[in-house]
């Protein structure tokens, strides 16, 4: 069973895409433990929805694809609440188009958001955790990369680039920032807009995604979760070989 860590409890999250869906029963699951939570969203009405009965939520419109309003939306959010310790990057658009009716504008306006979005949130976000030595990011993802689905190229391309993202981050932040996690979350297929009718209800995922977000251990920078369970990373025949001849124990899957 998993712990969460005391001092991201005392900390502010920010959550993007936090208008409905996952995002929305993020930012309510986090505020729900007692953090102080920035939820961001391009349209004030639903995130005022979020807020609402919610008093640790501070919604703010933000379109994460636009790299001054990301500047802004952050530096407000230092403001009145203080540095961002903890980032949930959520927001992304799932434009159904088919490669005929995408436009090299389009298909980037969706990388804008899926990829770019992700990108400056968490390069924000990583300036108030640089300087606390600290931190945590949460990135949900998607296997839409492995096995695309007609109409979702933009889609499939900004989503699995965003996984390859999070595995340069700890390529880049591990060895001089350990204390700052990074991984990624699958949260399955949902009952949302971006989902379909009979998903996961995005209050079900969102209790194993706050869990893990609030779970702070070296050992899950560059992991893979899905739902609430660990994937493992893949091993080749050579490694498969060493491991039986060293005798080597291979780490059972960690769960929520």
């Amino acid at each position: 069973m998993t712990e969460a860590n005391g001092r991201l409890l005392e900390s502010v999250a920010l959550v993007t895409g936090a208008g409905a869906g996952l995002g929305r029963a993020m930012a309510r699951g986090l505020a729900a433990r007692g953090l102080r939570v920035a939820a961001l969203g391009r349209r004030l009405g639903p995130l005022q929805e979020t807020a609402a009965g919610h008093p640790g939520i501070l919604p703010l419109v933000c379109d994460v694809s636009d790299p001054l309003a990301l500047e802004a939306g952050f530096a407000e959010v230092r403001a009145r609440l203080g540095p961002v310790l903890l980032l949930v990057n959520n927001a992304a658009v799932y434009p159904r188009r088919d490669i005929f009716a995408e436009s090299q504008a389009s298909f980037m306006a969706t990388v804008a958001t899926n990829l770019g979005g992700s990108f400056g949130a968490t390069r924000l976000a990583l300036e108030d955790m640089a300087e606390a030595g600290f931190g945590r990011i949460l990135n949900i993802a998607s296997f839409a990369d492995i096995a695309p689905l007609p109409a979702s190229g933009a889609y499939s391309v900004s989503k699995g680039a965003q996984r390859i993202l999070t595995r340069a981050l700890v390529a880049d932040l591990a060895d001089r920032l350990p204390d700052i996690v990074i991984n990624d979350w699958l949260p399955g297929m949902l009952a949302t807009e971006m989902g379909r009718p009979d998903g996961l209800a995005p209050e079900v995922a969102a209790g194993w995604g706050v869990t893990l977000a609030l779970w702070h251990e070296r050992s899950l920078n560059g992991t893979l979760f899905e739902l609430n369970r660990e994937l493992p990373a893949v091993r080749g025949l050579k490694e498969r070989l060493k491991d039986r001849l060293l005798l080597r124990r291979v780490a059972r899957p960690r769960r929520l």
